[in-house]
């Protein structure tokens, strides 16, 4: 079983795509959670484990990462892209 990782940079409005957003800036949220990440892993389908210590190659401050399982049957860009799409709606 593949287990993706996201991290909250990834989704991160605040990020350019050099410093690791992978979404359009459109779709990409102010700030994002692991807890947020995880909830809309889970609304999606998947199964969600939150690593809190850890931190981004890119960063200097630890925001933790999501483990996803079982994400085998899509491309990662696609699973960020219905995550960052999942967190949008949670905060509306």
């Amino acid at each position: 079983m593949v287990e993706n990782v996201i991290w909250p940079a990834y989704l991160d409005a605040a990020k350019s795509r050099s410093e690791g957003r992978r979404v359009p800036t459109g779709e990409a949220v102010d700030d994002p959670t692991v807890d947020e990440i995880a909830e809309a892993a889970q609304q999606v389908g998947y199964d969600a484990v939150i690593e809190r210590d850890k931190t981004y190659s890119r960063e200097y401050e630890p925001r933790g990462r999501v483990l996803i399982k079982g994400a085998d049957d899509s491309s990662k860009n696609d699973l960020v892209q219905a995550i960052a799409a999942y967190v949008g709606i949670l905060r509306d």
